[in-house]
């Protein structure tokens, strides 16, 4: 894909996330490439397509995780893996058991100091300033009235809420989400994605947000990243979910419907790929 100002004007900008003729490879093979991107700060962006396309892979390069075959990144003005003290990251994850006992506020302080043994170390910030910290993420996103519950005894969402807030603690310039939303029913991914959505303004924080199904964040995302048959798609929702777009992508007839209610149906032939995940509706056609 491509855009049209070049990506080293773009790294002079500032944006987080820059990607110019990026590939990975696994064990031999191409997982993607020719991948190029840039993700500015405060802006909201799903990266989307079937299982093992490679959407995980991306955020893996993006914290330097996996080297690059091709091509060149700057994430948050450094090379992968250089910034991710700048960087907040939420892995792929289950709910937590009902009997984890550790509190909301405890969770969520881990993500300052989780790292550091035995007694504090002079010249580190206050233990005053970093419980304030705590409790003004922990009020961002809306948790503070369960935050000194087990964590075990919340809900999915309420869960999900204190681990952004814990990914948020350090104040990071990029927010790496890696479907925070799959365990979540419909009405709680929707006011995770509004969440999310708000502390991208408020924070001025650049996401990237792994996701199977794209309707219930629809109308809170800046843009998406469509990752599949080793290629990738960058662009509004309206440009990338697309039957033209995703047909070039896929290689085979894809049709985009919009049902009644608002919802992107894709519809594909011979077989309908699997897209968003086993909560997408699809159809033969």
């Amino acid at each position: 894909m491509s855009r049209a100002e070049p990506v080293a004007a773009l790294e002079d900008r500032g944006d987080a996330v820059v990607f110019e003729g990026a590939a990975v490879r696994l064990g031999g093979r191409t997982i993607w490439s020719d991948l190029s991107l840039a993700i500015p700060h405060g802006e909201f962006v799903a990266i989307l397509g079937p299982n093992g396309a490679g959407k995980s892979t991306l955020i893996k390069a993006v914290l330097g995780l996996l080297p690059l075959a091709a091509g060149r990144a700057s994430i948050v003005g450094r090379p992968p893996g250089g910034s991710n003290d700048r960087i907040g990251y939420l892995p792929q994850r289950h709910s937590f058991d009902a009997s984890t006992r550790i509190r909301g506020v405890d969770l969520v302080r881990l993500g300052l100091d989780g790292a550091r043994w035995g007694i504090p170390i002079p010249g580190l910030p206050s233990r005053a300033r970093e419980a304030a910290r705590v409790a003004e993420v922990i009020e961002l996103v809306g948790a503070t009235a369960y935050a000194r519950k087990a964590i075990g005894e919340l809900s999915g969402g309420e869960q999900q809420r204190l681990l952004i807030a814990q990914a948020l603690v350090r104040k990071p310039a990029l927010l790496l989400l890696d479907e925070p939303l799959d365990s979540l029913d419909l009405p709680n991914q929707a006011a995770v994605a509004a969440l999310v959505r708000r502390i991208c303004r408020e924070e001025n924080v650049a996401v990237l947000l792994v996701a199977h199904d794209i309707n219930p964040i629809l109308s809170y995302l800046d843009r998406v990243v469509y990752i599949a048959g080793g290629a990738a798609v960058e662009g509004t929702p309206e440009e990338v979910i697309s039957s033209e777009t995703l047909s070039r992508l896929y290689g085979v007839p894809i049709e985009v419907l919009r049902a009644s209610d608002g919802r992107l149906v894709v519809v594909g032939q011979p077989e309908a790929p699997f897209v968003h995940g086993d909560r997408h509706a699809h159809a033969h056609a």
